[in-house]
């Protein structure tokens, strides 16, 4: 048993059999999570992460590989390793006649916690449904539904808990709360695991990430690294005077005015220096008022990973 893996995932296969033959869903997936991290999981639709996550779940039968949770086989302790994660599907599947308490009351029932143990209005205030405790589910917006599939997760306070796209139709400011405690449980030592299509959260809240995609993992790295895939920033120079032609100090730049007559240059740190830049500047007699930088951010980096997959 790995003590400091929550998630270790070696040689994943699931195919689905077919009128037109196999289907293969993921494809020797290896996956090591380190427990008490902030672990994104992206990839476009189709690309495997439900599944993978379904089969971590028991919900879908995987076709061969070692799935663990806390060092728990999910093939011979099934039970355990289910006790170990909370999980907030991408589906909203509640029962729509009972009220938000008695649903977490109930689930916390299902995994045996204690009533002194339970956590049920600590939770309903967490995601931002305290007004909202004793409505039932039916009558509740969806993203308030959404909110109660992650409240329903952390009912047993599980080690690992796994967000399925878990802000999905829920807006800015409960998004902002949610995350202000899922931040705050991830800093108490629980692991998450996140897959979203929002790739600004990934960004904000993930310590490192994986890229799934056409079943097969095609980065997996810190995010600090996986940031630097794209080697290239955009610095802007904003001088004190407008400038309406390119000074030919910046000629031998990938330079050109911008929109706001400022000038912008393409920098790449690995082939140039940031130097060739302020000596282009210094030529050019223009007296500066502003230089900024702006890097690729994970959306571009994801689609740059992701067509590669494609092409290579």
């Amino acid at each position: 048993m790995e003590q400091n893996l929550a998630i270790k995932i070696k040689g994943l296969h699931k195919a689905y059999k077919g009128k037109k033959g196999e289907k293969i869903a993921l494809e020797s997936i290896d996956l090591e999570i380190p427990r008490g991290s902030f672990f994104g999981l992206l990839g476009p639709n189709g690309a495997g992460k439900s599944t993978m996550i379904n089969i971590m779940a028991g919900l879908v039968n995987k076709t061969s590989g070692l799935v663990e949770i806390c060092g728990h086989n999910i093939d011979t302790h099934p039970k355990a390793s289910r006790m170990s994660i909370g999980i907030v599907p991408q589906e909203l599947v509640l029962d729509p006649f009972f009220p938000a308490y008695e649903v977490l009351e109930n689930t916390a029932g299902f995994y045996g916690v204690p009533k002194n143990k339970r956590r049920t209005m600590e939770i309903i205030r967490a995601v931002g449904l305290e007004d909202k405790a004793y409505a039932e589910a039916r009558s509740l917006s969806g993203g308030m539904r959404r909110r109660l599939l992650v409240a329903k997760a952390l009912v047993h306070n599980p080690d690992v808990v796994i967000l399925d796209e878990p802000t999905a139709g829920v807006d800015v400011e409960l998004r902002a709360q949610l995350w202000k405690y899922i931040a705050k449980i991830n800093k108490q030592g629980t692991t998450i695991l996140l897959t979203t299509h929002y790739l600004e959260e990934a960004e904000e809240l993930c310590d490192q990430i994986a890229v799934i995609d056409d079943g097969r993992i095609i980065a997996n790295d810190s995010k600090k690294n996986i940031m630097k895939t794209i080697d290239r920033k955009i610095v802007t120079i904003e001088f004190d005077q407008v400038v309406k032609e390119l000074p030919k100090s910046f000629g031998k730049l990938r330079a050109h005015i911008n929109n706001d007559d400022n000038i912008e240059v393409e920098f790449r740190k690995g082939k140039e220096s940031f130097n060739e830049i302020l000596v282009a500047i210094n030529k050019s007699k223009l007296s500066v008022c502003d230089i900024s930088t702006e890097e690729a951010d994970l959306e571009e980096v994801f689609r740059h990973l992701t067509k590669a997959a494609y092409t290579n």
